[in-house]
């Protein structure tokens, strides 16, 4: 064997473009995320024509707003969410 037929056993770099890097992932139904647009805490509800779909916690009118966005949020606005959740809840206000 020639070196050249060795060199060939070796695996080739790829010649093709690098992906382009993807858009933020999709978060599953539920996942409190921060509309920085409205500066709001919803949950998510879904995705459809490229916007992102968000309910307030305490339940309400969903609103939609591109995936750049949004972040998800915070442990103190997760907790505040909540909290506002429990008090709804607790007032008949949600089932």
């Amino acid at each position: 064997m020639s070196a050249k037929n060795g060199a060939s056993n070796q695996q080739e770099p790829p010649h093709a473009p690098a992906p382009a890097p993807s858009p933020a992932s999709t978060p599953a139904p539920g996942t409190l995320m921060v509309d920085l647009s409205q500066d709001r805490v919803g949950e998510f509800r879904g995705e459809w024509c490229g916007k992102w779909s968000l309910r307030p916690v305490g339940g309400g009118v969903e609103w939609t707003v591109d995936p750049e966005d949004v972040r998800p949020a915070d442990p103190i606005q997760r907790l505040r969410a909540e909290l506002t959740r429990a008090n709804r809840r607790s007032r008949g206000e949600l089932l």
